[in-house]
């Protein structure tokens, strides 16, 4: 099923599970798309900046996307297809979706700068991949550096009717997701879902803001999916109280250059991926790094259970 502006509730950004040599861990990646399925995903995003895409060629660039796709089954998944080139873009782009993907997603070039490029870019874009697939606008400003105010995201979303989802990710974002939900209440912006990212460091309140849920790679998307969950049934101390436990681990994961290796160090620990490997050029936690996890995930563990990977590794034994 393509991906429409209904889409909600939990896409987990899902990391290129890679073997010690460099080489795709097609195993893990069965197994990591698995465990999004059981606690609850709704979908999968794969290939974005946590996924190592550029480490990736064209041809692993399209197994990967094909591999996590077949695997799926039930849950949507998004194929992120930002290239330096269109002639690429489109190529998995349409890869992805004959394969059974819902949609695909695109980020900015660094290069763009005024508001003309930006919103010239994507009508550039849309022309390469074709109208007919549904992509994510994805605003990621502290990486990209590419700056888009909520009158570019309208002008861009009613430019392109097959944009239906934004992935937000600017920070401070809170007053941008009310701005856009403002557009669509006074009738100047049509339906957009809102997932929002950032490693999930503002999710609290990105839901109470009308963002229609998360999609993020923290190594814990069981607790996003909960608390994307009691935020729409209205149990807010519920949602921040799971949250608030979450958050020390959410920051250290969110510091630049080791996020993603703290999060397949996580989902190694949790019997997701066999070997929390980056493909090189990547970082590598310290021995001391290390420990600082194992120190917050024991934190962690008093109140939420599923962080007691001790426990978890003595009853497999």
């Amino acid at each position: 099923m393509k991906l429409t502006p209904d889409a909600a509730g939990t896409f987990a950004i899902a990391p290129t599970p890679f073997h010690h040599d460099g080489k795709i861990d097609e195993t893990s990646i069965d197994r990591l798309t698995d465990f999004y399925a059981e606690v609850g995903c709704e979908g999968v995003t794969v290939l974005g900046i946590l996924g190592e895409a550029p480490k990736l060629d064209a041809a692993e660039a399209e197994a990967v996307a094909v591999r996590f796709v077949k695997r799926a089954k039930a849950m949507q998944v998004i194929v992120g297809v930002s290239a330096p080139g269109f002639a690429t873009m489109r190529a998995l782009a349409r890869a992805s979706m004959e394969a059974g993907a819902a949609g695909v997603m695109i980020a900015p070039p660094p290069s763009l700068r005024t508001d003309e490029q930006i919103t010239g870019y994507f009508r550039q874009a849309v022309e390469a991949i074709g109208d007919d697939i549904p992509w994510v606008l994805q605003d990621y400003p502290l990486t990209l550096s590419v700056v888009m105010t909520p009158d570019v995201i309208r002008r861009i979303v009613m430019e392109n009717p097959s944009c239906v989802m934004l992935k937000h990710e600017d920070w401070p974002g809170l007053e941008k997701i009310t701005r856009l939900r403002e557009f669509q209440k006074d009738g100047s912006l049509r339906p957009l879902s809102i997932l929002t990212g950032n490693g999930g460091l503002f999710l609290d309140f990105e839901m109470e803001r009308g963002a229609d849920g998360a999609m993020t790679g923290y190594c814990f998307p069981d607790m996003l999916v909960d608390v994307v969950k009691l935020s729409k049934a209205g149990q807010r101390d519920l949602a921040h109280n799971l949250f608030d436990a979450h958050l020390p681990l959410i920051r250290y994961e969110q510091q630049q250059g080791v996020g993603l290796a703290v999060r397949k160090y996580v989902l190694k620990k949790r019997g997701i991926i066999a070997s929390s490997a980056q493909r090189k050029p990547g970082s590598v936690l310290s021995e001391t790094a290390r420990e600082e996890v194992d120190y917050l995930l024991s934190r962690l563990a008093r109140i939420d259970k599923r962080a007691d990977l001790e426990l978890r590794s003595s009853a497999a034994e």
